[in-house]
């Protein structure tokens, strides 16, 4: 019994440190941007946003969240599509070293994070899709 409790006990705290360590930013809007909450532990994020045209848009944020504008000028209706990348706080080992000019001492780097996502917008303001369910 007390070692059942013991490995109960192990794999909870296992858990915990799997999931204190994931990264989950949740995306969130309104008329006229789209962000990301829940921005722990990231840095140096690159977000890309093709229009229903084709037109793709590059944000930047070295710290903080990339936050989309949607210019009313260039708003189109349709489905946004975007791509989101950034690093962790979490070191990962470099297993093929290149020739970077840190040499040799350059054992670690950052885990990186990627997520891809889409956002809609209606008579020129982004919009939440109503969920549809056939009976």
């Amino acid at each position: 019994m007390r070692v059942l409790s013991l490995i109960a006990a192990l794999g909870l705290s296992v858990a915990t440190a799997v999931s204190a360590n994931a990264v989950d930013p949740i995306q969130q809007h309104n008329s006229n941007a789209v962000w990301f909450e829940n921005w722990i532990g990231l840095t140096h994020a690159t977000m890309v946003v093709a229009a229903p045209n084709g037109k793709i848009s590059q944000i930047y944020a070295e710290s903080g969240t990339p936050v989309f504008e949607l210019s009313r000028a260039d708003a189109m209706d349709g489905v946004y599509r975007y791509e989101l990348r950034a690093a962790t706080d979490e070191d990962v080992e470099i297993v093929n070293p290149i020739d970077n000019g840190r040499g040799e001492t350059a054992t670690t780097s950052k885990k990186p994070y990627y997520s891809t996502g889409f956002f809609v917008v209606s008579r020129g303001v982004i919009i939440t899709p109503e969920e549809i369910k056939e009976e």
